[in-house]
């Protein structure tokens, strides 16, 4: 298939994966595509058209439950015989009730979400108040490239004494969200970095390394986390891993595994790792996991994390801790960069940390979190040996299993008709396969009391019963 036959107006109010739809379904109604012809993979056609494998993923997971496409394991998607043009006709009324459903939509399990209701307004209200002050004049000027000291400071120290985080204040580098601090990251380790990514791992890091032209490696993640070996053998310089909670299956990087891929960071000099702590402060079982900067004697552990998950998503502040090796050279490719944050914003967020309303609020949080994580796999156990489920240790989502013996797409399509919204893993797998479907269970945006229906919802949807 010439993939120049696609083209996407990305200011058009159209989704782009029903543009993608669209195109490729007028292509094979037209003739232009015969029966037989093998499309373009999802990472190729997402590379080309600048979209993500998930858009892609839609795209082609429509075309399959219509007929127009089939998938076939490890050879790719192929055009089908459609039959009489009557037959197809049809499929837009149908496309039009799959998105009205969708626009109905009344339960979401997405894994991004967070409980708003418990946010503590008082106290931030009072910190902001109190920074939007004409004595505050200063503020309204540029700060530190690398963000204002008092918050380096306070990150420091609850990066210590909370993941036993070694690093100083002047190793910190604050910006507006990981998305913003990465492609900074990898213009740092320059152009012959190559990446080794988890797989199934978090799609909007991958696609950063695609659309900054870096090769990335799908490492398979077991039980013990990312394949180490298997990291070894490939030609990766650099290791991104979610070592603490892995994003999705829910997984934690073994000791032996943490020795190994520190010993591999340490064997070579060009050899980093990213160590994405995303939502480290939500543990519920034992004592919190070690970072690996902490653990890291050679210095070649490159910490990141945000204040997403911890405070709210839309206050857009990520930071990263560079090794000493790699800040001078940061110095000097951004030296005329300005922080991507807020200082107002900057300083909220350093007083709230300073008088202790942080932990606090963590503390709090933790427990609302570790109260609906059982409200939801005590529901969930009711629905076994159909349903089972992992990484319910950290984290505000787990992974369950349907063992049904229906795909993934068709029960994510079921639960969809229904006006609920599940993530299968599928969208978040680059190369391993399983056939089992798995899907992201989040419960931080759902009530205490929306959570037991929620649940019975969906295995209705499933036509699941209670055992």
């Amino acid at each position: 298939m010439d993939m120049l036959l696609i083209t996407l107006n990305k200011e058009n109010n159209i989704p782009l994966y029903e543009q993608i739809y669209e195109q490729i379904r007028e292509g094979i109604i037209d003739g232009k595509l015969v029966v037989g012809e093998k499309l373009p993979s999802k990472r190729k056609l997402g590379e080309f058209l600048d979209v993500s494998q998930t858009t892609i993923e839609l795209s082609y997971g429509q075309l399959v439950a219509e007929g127009f496409i089939t998938s076939k394991p490890r050879r790719g998607y192929f055009v089908q015989e459609i039959g009489e043009l009557a037959y197809v006709r049809p499929v837009e009324q149908a496309l039009t009730n799959v998105q009205q459903r969708q626009k109905e939509l009344v339960i979401d399990f997405s894994p991004g979400k967070i409980d708003t209701a418990y946010f503590p307004f008082t106290q931030w209200r009072k910190y902001a108040k109190d920074v939007i002050d004409e004595s505050a004049q200063h503020l309204l000027l540029l700060g530190h490239p690398h963000g204002d000291l008092e918050l380096r400071q306070e990150i420091a120290k609850y990066l210590y004494h909370s993941r036993g985080v070694d690093c100083t204040p002047e190793q910190i580098i604050v910006g507006s969200g990981t998305e913003q601090l990465m492609p900074l990251l990898i213009r740092l380790l320059g152009p012959d970095a190559t990446y080794a990514i988890e797989d199934p791992g978090y799609p909007l890091t991958h696609h950063v390394f695609v659309h900054n032209n870096r090769e990335a490696i799908p490492i398979a993640v077991d039980e013990e986390g990312m394949d180490v070996q298997a990291l070894q053998r490939s030609s990766a310089t650099v290791a991104y891993v979610t070592p603490s909670h892995q994003f999705p299956t829910g997984t934690v990087l073994s000791a032996g595994r943490r020795t190994t891929l520190l010993n591999w960071a340490s064997s070579n000099e060009h050899h980093f790792i990213i160590e994405d702590d995303y939502d480290s402060e939500f543990r519920y079982t034992g004592r919190p996991i070690p970072s690996l900067q902490g653990m890291d004697k050679a210095d070649n552990v490159i910490y990141i994390s945000t204040f997403s998950k911890s405070l709210m998503p839309s206050l857009r502040i990520a930071y990263m801790v560079l090794p000493q090796i790699l800040l001078e050279n940061y110095e000097k490719a951004f030296i005329h960069y300005s922080s991507t944050v807020p200082r107002l914003d900057q300083h909220t967020i350093a007083r709230f940390m300073a008088d202790g309303h942080f932990s606090k609020h963590l503390n709090r949080m933790r427990k609302v979190y570790k109260r609906k994580l059982q409200l939801l796999t005590d529901a969930l156990q009711q629905y076994a040996p159909h349903i089972s489920y992992s990484g319910d240790e950290a984290g505000m989502h787990i992974l369950i299993n349907v063992h049904t013996g229906v795909d993934e797409q068709t029960l994510e399509k079921a639960a969809l008709m229904k006006g609920i919204r599940v993530y299968g893993l599928r969208a978040y797998r680059t190369a391993t396969t399983s056939d089992t479907p798995s899907f992201l269970i989040g419960f931080g945006g759902l009530t205490d009391t929306d959570i037991c229906s929620a649940v019975e919802q969906l295995m209705n949807a499933w036509h699941i019963k209670r055992c």
